[in-house]
């Protein structure tokens, strides 16, 4: 299998994803238009965040803070966090466990 081999759905307007999972874990690529975003939510999962491209805009637990290339937030379970790109950005997540939603 190869990334490009992967339909992306779109999970959230102008937030597509291509996902691969396993057992115990969702490994997440992301491509974000401009200016869209996640609204504040929570879940069970615990999340590592990687920008790969661009500048998010991402909240996590109160704090908000811009996010760069190679960037790395590490989201605990069921801690609120948003996000918005304020760029077109290219994004990365790993949770666990494995996103059954997003199947």
């Amino acid at each position: 299998m190869t990334l490009s081999e992967i339909e992306a759905k779109e999970i959230q307007p102008g937030l597509h994803g291509k996902m691969v999972h396993g057992k115990q874990l969702t490994w997440a690529f992301w491509e974000v238009e401009k200016g869209a975003g996640v609204p504040e939510h929570q879940h069970p999962h615990e999340q590592i965040m990687h920008v790969v491209e661009g500048e998010f805009e991402f909240t996590l637990n109160g704090e908000t803070k811009v996010y760069r290339n190679g960037d790395i937030v590490v989201i605990p379970s069921n801690v609120p966090h948003a996000g918005t790109a304020l760029t077109p950005c290219k994004l990365m997540d790993v949770f666990s466990p494995a996103r059954e939603d997003y199947k």
